[in-house]
Formats: structure tokens, sequence, C-alpha cells
């Protein structure tokens, strides 16, 4: 039997989860102050609540207005806006009319902005108007008027502050001519273009299809035993691949509830949580270590919580331990992905502890791993991004010949496939002619009591060639020394590797996703 075409497109899935989940609550934004826990545009200060049927009608709408406004198949439309009902609606309803998704971080500055907006070729633009007190239109403008702007915005034909010009945008538009758009959409086409978080230089824009925007949204789900029973707080940016394809996709193909919190904050998450009954609570390994520090966690009822999934090079193996000990998750899962491959491993419910307190898991969504020259992480698969855009040459560096993807990262692989990252290579150093592998010293770090994070980097040494530099935030009620730090090393790690410089920090600085910025890091004095 032949494949049915329009089940591999992001507006069919729409469709079909209207038609299978029908009444059941698809999103919910509570109302909040100035709008961050609602959504004015929408609902009001008392917030919006939307069934899946009720969902697709709103799509729909969008879909209809963006068409009516000239934006077609193919078109670029540019997102800058927080979590929210509008974000959601507006990704949705653009994919519906054929064209491609751009998400930008709320966190870039005008011309920052300008520059991925300005390279996409975005034809529209949806923007938060006072959303945390920037106007961020503004910033935009003055950033393509200055002399050394980077780009312009002359492609621009349609700009909508939201959630100020929400209403009036949706006036019009016909439902008929939109669903009949949503139906042309091919599994192939381009659905969206996630510009690299830029650790290390200049964002690239990544391209994927629909059909693998929905299978890694599927592996995703799968993995997690997400299900229509499941309330799914998406603390991680829409504007991040985690956010939109691990959140929003994954809640659209299994059917769970989507509750999103524009800003994380700890406190705000676990009134959520209380309030919203919440089941699902993936993200950064900071926001676990945020909440199970605070002060008043004890008076919030956290008890619906099942599923927390985390990951990056870094996680230490102490703050799984705690999640599991002392907040009411059932299971815990780590994984590793990044802008180019989504869902690259995962654990599973039921893997013994130890794999997912010291491995990534094994592949999932149909890629392969494998570890190459050098330690670098490989992957290989049907659903990789489709290229950079507008970059062949990165494109060829990224992935080889035999289709590889070249990750960047260091790694291992165990006998059951599972996965242990052990830091990016470019963060590898040579300490007296040994490789030190930073997530190593990490995770030693992360073991000291009144150790809430740390980072480490290598720096230039005139004997040894380099040596370690640890950077430490400490708990709230504790007090170090980098003596304390330096003779808890000693004690579990070879004098190579054991930093010689211990600093202490209030926070680390992190990209969006939560990575910590090691050549900010490396930068410093």
């Amino acid at each position: 039997m032949a494949l049915t075409i329009p089940e591999l497109t992001i507006p069919a899935a729409v469709t079909r989860a209207a038609r299978e989940f029908g009444d059941a609550e698809a999103l919910a934004v509570p109302g909040g102050p100035d709008g961050l826990g609602g959504s004015a545009g929408l609902g009001g200060p008392g917030g919006v609540r939307l069934s899946f049927a009720e969902l697709e009608e709103r799509v729909a709408a969008v879909a209809g207005a963006l068409m009516d406004s000239g934006i077609g198949a193919g078109d670029r439309v540019a997102l800058w806006a927080p979590n929210g009902a509008e974000w959601m609606l507006a990704a949705l309803g653009a994919l519906s009319a054929g064209a491609v998704l751009v998400p930008v971080s709320t966190r870039f500055t005008g011309p920052e902005a300008l520059d991925v907006i300005s390279r996409s070729g975005a034809q529209a633009l949806f923007v938060a108007g006072g959303f945390l007190g920037v106007d961020r239109l503004g910033a935009l403008m003055s950033a393509a008027a200055a002399p050394d702007a980077r780009g312009g915005l002359e492609r621009l034909t349609l700009v909508v502050r939201v959630p100020e010009e929400w209403d009036r945008f949706l006036q019009a538009g016909s439902l008929t001519r939109a669903r009949r758009q949503a139906a042309a959409v091919r599994p192939g086409d381009v659905s969206d273009i996630m510009f690299t978080s830029g650790t290390t230089g200049r964002s690239k824009g990544a391209m994927t299809s629909h059909e693998r925007s929905l299978a890694v949204a599927r592996a995703w789900a799968d993995c997690g035993n997400l299900t229509q029973r499941d309330r799914y707080l998406v603390v991680n940016p829409f504007f991040h691949t985690f956010g939109y394809k691990a959140g929003i996709l994954a809640c659209l193909v299994s059917g769970a509830a989507l509750v999103p919190q524009p800003v994380f904050e700890a406190g705000e998450a676990m009134r959520l949580v209380a309030a919203e009954r919440i089941t699902v609570l993936p993200g950064a390994p900071t926001i676990y270590q945020m909440i199970l520090d605070h002060p008043a966690r004890a008076s919030f009822d956290l008890s619906s919580l099942r599923l927390a999934v985390t990951g990056a090079a870094d996680v230490p193996v102490a703050l799984i331990e705690r999640m599991r000990r002392e907040l009411t998750f059932s299971t815990v899962l780590t994984a590793y992905g990044l802008t180019e491959a989504v869902v690259a491993t995962m654990c599973r419910p039921g893997d013994a502890p130890s794999v997912v307190s010291s491995t990534s898991g094994r592949a999932a969504a149909g890629f392969e791993v494998r570890i190459g020259p050098a330690g670098e992480i490989l992957l290989r698969g049907p659903n990789m991004m489709l290229g950079y855009l507008d970059d062949p040459p990165a494109t060829a560096a990224a992935i080889d010949a035999q289709g590889w993807l070249h990750t960047g990262d260091a790694g291992r692989l165990d006998e059951a496939g599972n996965l242990t990252i052990t830091g990016r290579l470019k963060d590898m150093y040579i300490c007296g002619g040994f490789n030190v592998y930073p997530a190593e010293v990490e995770q030693v770090l992360a073991r000291l009591e009144g150790v809430a994070d740390a980072a480490v980097v290598g720096m230039a040494d005139p004997r040894l060639g380099e040596v370690g530099r640890a950077f430490v935030v400490v708990r709230p009620g504790f007090a170090l020394t980098a003596a304390d730090v330096l003779a808890f090393c000693r004690e579990r790690l070879a004098n190579y590797k054991v930093p010689r410089r211990v600093e202490f920090r209030g926070e680390l600085p992190r990209n969006p996703s939560g990575k910590v910025l090691k050549r900010v890091l490396r930068e410093e004095p």
C-alpha cells in the first residue's frame, strides 16, 4: 500500500491531531503579569486554552491571513517572539501556507536579529512588541539603518507586532483556500531554517524538511512515552530546535497538552507544575539545579512530574542522582542532539540508572552513530538536516561524501551502543602531552558538595603547554575555597587533569540552549 503523502507534513499533522484528539486540550497559556503567563492577543490577561480542534481552526486562520498578505509557498517567515500561543499559531500557520519558518532567538540584539532575518531572505516577520521591556522592532530598524549594517530588510513585505497587532492581522483570510494550500505541502519541502547557536563563530542556517522534522518529533515522543495523558511544560525556547520540534511538534503528534513558559524562572515553573499538573518537564541541566536549590521548593506540589529529559556534554552525574532522589520524577532520561540532528541518541524508560547517569543513550530517529578520528562523534541517517542555507562549502565540510555528519563533539560508545559525550573536540586541551577532556573534570566538580555549576577550559602554560582553569558557581548556603576544590580534584583525578586555577562566579555564560559559552571563558584575562 502506498504511503499517504499528506501524513508526512506538519499541516497534515495538525489536521490529524484535530481529528484524533478533538476536544482534548492542546494548548494552555495561563494568565500572568505583564503578559508573561498570558497571551493578550488571544485570551487577554486570563490566558487562553485551545483544544486540538480549535487549534486547527486558528492555524488555518493564520495561514489564510498570510496568504491574503501575499505570503505563499517557499516564502520565509521569521518569528522573533517568546514562547506563547502567538508563536505556536504563527509557526503552524506559516507552515500550512507552504512557507518556511525562520525562528529568531529572543536573546539576540538588533544587529544579531538583522543578520539572521536578512540572510534568510524573510518576507514576513512576527515580532514581540514590549516583551521584557525591549522594543525589538525598533532595535531591528536601528540596526538596519546603521552605517555598518550587515544586510537589510528590503525583502520584508509584512511585519506583525504581537500581541498588539495580532487580532487585526487575522481579520482577513479564507479558511477554505488555506486548507487547500495546506494539503498541497509536500514531505520534502523545506519546513524551517534553524540557525545554529554560533558558539564558535557566525551562525549557520540548518535547513530541514517537513518529513524529517516530524520524524524526530515522533522519535522523541516515542522514547519518552508521551501520550494524550501528558501535560508538557515547555521552558526550552520555541526558537530552539528542542522547544519547537521536541516541544510543539512532539505534543502535536502525541496528543499531549502544551504549557509554554516564556521566561524560565524556577518559582514560576514550580507554580505552573502544581497548578497545571505538569507531567513532563525537559530542559537544560541548569533548570533542574535551580529548582532543586530553590528555597520555596517544599511549598509546591510537584508530585505530578513523571518525566525529565536533559542533555549536554557536561550533565553532572550528581545532578541526575539528586533529580531522582529529591524530585518526583519516575523517569529521568538523557539525550544528545544538535541543530543539524535534533534527536540523535536518547535513553529509554527502563534503562539502568548507570546507563542514564553516564551516557546519552543509544541511536534514535533512524540515526547511525560511530566514533571517527580523534574521537569525534559522527552521525548518519534519514532525519539529518538537508544542508546549510546558501553555504555549500560549510555543508560539504559538515557532511562527508559517505553522508556522515561531523558533529565536532567527542565521545565513545559502549558495547550496547550507548554514547558517552566527553566534550567538544575544540574544548580538549593537552597538558604535558596528555589529552584532557573538560567534561570529565566537570563531572568530578559536580560531585563536590556545594557546587551548583562548573566549567573547565584550557589556558596557556609555559611549562606544560596548557593547564586547566575551572570556573565554579557555589550553591546558596555553601562556602568553598579554591583549596577545597583542588583538594577534591586531586583525590579523584590524575595530576595532569587537576585544574591549576579556580575562579568563582555568580553564574556561567550560556547560549539559549543552555550550553556554556566556553569561548567567552577562554577570552577572560
